[in-house]
């Protein structure tokens, strides 16, 4: 895949960045390297690797999935201008 001027010219109209004319020549030149080695990343074999989403081995903490605070909508509602059954009162914003 190569991008020409005019692409990068659109591309960058797109993400709103303002690139000069004389830039363009220039910036196409990068943006084909990178794509280049991206297309060397596809080259690499990788059937036998595990995805990971670290380079460190970490494992995840669990932890039980329970209540350790709360129960008390009551005293929290107590000073609401309107409430109703432990929940706020307001009026209705959406028709």
């Amino acid at each position: 895949m190569s991008l020409d001027k005019a692409t990068v010219a659109k591309v960058a109209n797109l993400a709103r960045i303002k690139v000069e004319e004389k830039d363009l020549d220039h910036l196409a030149d990068e943006l084909n390297n990178i794509l280049g080695w991206i297309e060397q990343l596809g080259e690499v074999d990788t059937d036998d690797v595990e995805p990971m989403t670290s380079v460190a081995d970490m494992q995840m903490r669990w932890r039980a999935d329970q209540v350790t605070d709360g129960g008390y909508a009551g005293e929290v509602v107590v000073n609401a201008p309107s409430g109703e059954d432990g929940f706020f009162s307001v009026p209705k914003v959406i028709e």
